[in-house]
């Protein structure tokens, strides 16, 4: 219902750009298929890529060959094509080729953070979607009160300042979320997801301003088209390398507490035969009662490998945060910079 109240709003009450039927027939059709195929493949091997161990499956590995032709044909066609689907003009200004590297990153951040947290609270506090739900919902509301504060600065604050206090926040919000422990719930998670959200828009307004400032008319709109493809790509990639990085990096915390339990002066014995013995009290099984201590020790060190996991994943996504902030010296708004109004 309430996404049908948006439509009807929508179509009343937003402007948009009458259709122009007559550039049908000036579409270059080879360079939007080059397009598909190279987004597609893209999109393939990254969503599937992480559950099938990359490129050691044969139609990852075609689709990645598919991609890599998509986009060299892609770039042929928009350097050559009299009617290119988008034109990868704005590139020419350093300035912009900062501002989409900034949004990869942005996009490499909220959405991989955003996928990280709930898998954690289902995967290792056995949350519900309603328990997660309410728990990473403060993100949304720091979020939305930062709109107004990133909007009022960006009237009379130099945009480097504010994109360079967006990125710290948001690296300090990650790695307070680096030092997750089993028993994080809605408190632990609250200030680090209140950092989280209030940084997003500092990071997302200047760096707009950055993108779109000097372009107007048909520029614009593939300025924009191209930065925005910026963050979504970011996110797309982040979701698929966290992936990535949550289940080895588990398997190596796992395989570390395994060698441990196994030292000669490690408790992990005596710790499974007490267990044991307390399961005997309710079965007469001997062996049983072993192998269901045994099993509950395993799900232990799993949620732990997990758990240290996250952590790792998180602190190195701090890292690529402040690695950002070497860029924000380097971008320079040009002057007299037409206003960017189609950076949403």
């Amino acid at each position: 219902m309430p996404g049908a109240l948006v439509t009807v709003f929508a179509l009343r009450l937003i402007k948009v750009d009458l259709p122009n039927f007559a550039m049908l027939k000036r579409i270059d059709y080879s360079h939007l298929a080059a397009m598909a195929v190279f987004l597609g493949g893209l999109e393939y091997v990254l969503e599937e890529g992480p559950k099938n161990d990359w490129f050691q499956d044969p139609a990852i590995a075609i689709a990645a060959w598919a991609s890599l032709v998509g986009f060299v044909l892609f770039l042929e066609r928009s350097f050559n094509s009299g009617g290119p689907i988008v034109r990868l003009t704005p590139f020419k200004k350093p300035t912009f080729v900062f501002a989409c590297v900034f949004n990869l990153t942005i996009g490499f951040g909220i959405y991989a953070a955003t996928y990280l947290i709930p898998v954690f609270l289902g995967r290792v506090r056995g949350y519900n979607s309603l328990e997660i739900g309410t728990t990473v919902v403060v993100t949304g509301c720091a979020q939305l009160f930062s709109v107004i504060v990133a909007a009022r600065a960006s009237q009379t604050v130099d945009q480097r300042i504010i994109i360079g206090v967006g990125l710290s926040l948001f690296a300090f919000s990650l790695f307070l979320t680096s030092h997750l422990t089993p028993d994080w719930g809605f408190a632990s998670f609250f200030w680090p997801q209140v950092l989280r959200g209030f940084s997003i828009m500092l990071c997302i307004v200047p760096s707009v301003q950055f993108a779109l400032a000097g372009f107007a008319g048909p520029d614009l709109r593939y300025a924009s088209g191209l930065f925005n493809l910026m963050r979504n790509l970011g996110g797309a990639v982040g979701i698929a390398m966290v992936n990535t990085w949550l289940g080895d990096n588990a398997r190596l915390h796992a395989q570390r507490f395994g060698e441990a339990m196994g030292q000669p002066h490690s408790h992990a014995a005596e710790l499974v035969t007490g267990l044991a013995a307390q399961i005997g009290r309710v079965t007469s099984d001997s062996t049983q009662a072993l192998l269901m201590a045994q099993g509950e020790l395993a799900k232990v060190v799993a949620r732990q490998s997990l758990t240290l996991a996250f952590n790792d994943v998180f602190r190195l996504m701090a890292w690529i945060f402040l690695f950002a902030l070497i860029m924000v010296p380097f971008c320079r708004p040009p002057k007299n910079a037409a206003p960017a109004t189609d950076g949403h």
